[in-house]
């Protein structure tokens, strides 16, 4: 293995060219898991589902969403890196120790990985797979988690099985089949530490990462480190969760890149805001009587970090939740149950599904040809309507109806337009900004004091009146069923 040292430089084995970043660079062990099979699928699952048909340039896939991913991941821990040690700089000259440069070395790789297979294990149409009634109920079946881990120990990540499988399981057991087949540990790293900050496991780090994370840890928050409260935490398990929230947090890599991507092949401009600025104004923060470990984001940082939100909330209103965008995601969900009805497709996904060997093949273009042999012997049918892109009419949109209102609505547009009731279709999205709110606590402000000129954290709204107009939201709109599909 090379040292760190070359790799923290810039000794990279690759670039590949990604047109919202730039040129990505990847080390030889990530060229290695994105050759895999299990990684390669990715290229035929697109990022948004069926968006395409309403925004055409939103053809994008999960597989370059992940490099994506990856990279921003990367570059957030050493932009944080970085700062710290510009800011040392300025009162005592720093000298990085050899220990100190392979434990930074090891956890932006451990990060960087666990960005990358993040979406591993997102199956064809991504969220919207997940949410079709029969797709669902397929993924509850009993033993379905024991099936899907045959001839492989998951004890090292989990507990107990889950009552209820996610994409987020499956990219747990991506993770580990593709991490074991590379041989991750020639790289000089190890699957469980990758897998520990990826969601839903519960994982014991390896010897290597505690003491990685004991020198970081150490070399950071100096005489803090093992002050107060914090000094009676487990340090591997802070940092443990601290690199978690760089994968998958409330400003997290994950959601900067498909922001910036789904903006940029939407070709809208509401999902834009300045990565550059974000990223160089982020900190490690801590509080040692909490004890609490974070990121941190510098008083000046508070605009780009309100840029960051509030283009994250325009996309989910003009994007995600546009009228025609959620009358496809009905119309998608409504084919898929469909074609599972045909007992040699539902029999394939079934098998998929627990199967490592042939989950690869579980990809938009599976269903695609499912939907046209389908539409092929019944021309009325959700199958035709999603080939031959027939939309369904919007009626009416509403915002923050409870279910019970959602209903009556529904019953006075049916009655007003002398419908059936069941021809008046709704599709209902829930965005959720209430952790940006009083109760948040994944990432505080570096405020100076003006007379000491130390500084300390503070609850984000105690800082800027901003993130008090955001809260959680469902926005439901109303439609009429298709002509060819509509009751009798």
């Amino acid at each position: 293995m090379r040292s760190a040292v070359n790799d923290l430089l810039g000794a990279f084995d690759k670039l590949i060219m990604d047109p919202v970043h730039g040129g990505i660079p990847l080390y030889r062990h990530e060229i290695r898991i994105i050759d895999h099979p299990l990684f390669q699928r990715l290229r035929n699952i697109c990022q948004n589902d069926i968006l395409s048909l309403v925004f055409p340039g939103a053809t994008h896939s999960r597989f370059l969403h992940s490099i994506g991913v990856m990279h921003v991941g990367g570059r957030m821990f050493r932009a944080m890196i970085d700062a710290y040690l510009r800011e040392r700089q300025l009162s005592e000259n720093v000298d990085l120790s050899l220990n100190q440069l392979d434990a930074i070395d090891y956890l932006t790789k451990v990060i960087r990985l666990g960005c990358l297979l993040h979406d591993s294990g997102h199956s064809s149409f991504s969220h919207q797979f997940t949410q079709a009634r029969k797709i669902h109920e397929l993924m509850a079946r009993p033993r379905r988690f024991e099936d899907l881990w045959q001839q492989a120990d998951y004890s090292r990540y989990y507990s107990q099985p889950p009552a209820e499988l996610e994409h987020e399981h499956y990219s747990v057991r991506v993770a580990h089949e593709v991490l074991g087949a590379i041989g991750v540990e020639d790289a000089g790293l190890h699957a469980q530490d990758v897998l520990g900050i990826m969601e839903t496991t519960e994982v014991r780090p390896s010897e290597a990462f505690c003491r990685h994370a004991c020198t970081f840890w150490s070399f950071i928050a100096g005489e803090d480190a093992q002050s107060g409260a914090l000094g009676n935490q487990s340090t591997p398990r802070l940092v443990m969760n601290l690199l978690s929230s760089i994968v998958s947090g409330e400003i997290d890599a994950d959601r900067a890149d498909y922001m910036l991507r789904d903006g940029f092949h939407s070709s809208v401009t509401i999902g834009g805001f300045n990565l550059d600025h974000l990223l160089s104004n982020l900190r490690f923060g801590w509080d040692v009587h909490t004890p609490w470990l974070g990121l941190a984001i510098t008083h000046k940082g508070l605009g780009a970090l309100e840029d960051f939100v509030y283009s994250r909330h325009q996309m989910y209103r003009k994007v995600y939740a546009h009228k025609t965008a959620l009358g496809f995601d009905w119309l998608l969900r409504e084919a898929i149950n469909e074609v599972l009805d045909v007992p040699e497709t539902f029999d394939w996904v079934d098998t998929c599904l627990s199967d490592m060997g042939h989950f690869a093949e579980l990809t938009d273009s599976f269903f695609w040809e499912a939907f046209r042999r389908y539409a092929r012997k019944q021309p009325k049918s959700y199958s035709r309507c999603i080939v031959d892109r027939v939309k369904l009419d919007h009626l009416d949109t509403r915002e923050d109806l409870s279910q019970a209102e959602i209903s009556r609505h529904s019953q006075y547009l049916a009655a007003e337009l002398q419908l059936d009731r069941a021809d008046v279709v709704t599709c209902s999205m829930r965005a959720r900004f209430s952790n940006i709110q009083e109760n948040f606590n994944g990432i505080k402000v570096l405020v100076r004091d003006p007379i000491h000129r130390r500084r300390h954290l503070k609850q984000i709204t105690e800082v800027s009146a901003f993130f008090s107009k955001f809260s959680d939201g469902t926005i439901t709109h109303f439609y009429r069923r298709p002509a060819k599909l509509r009751h009798d």
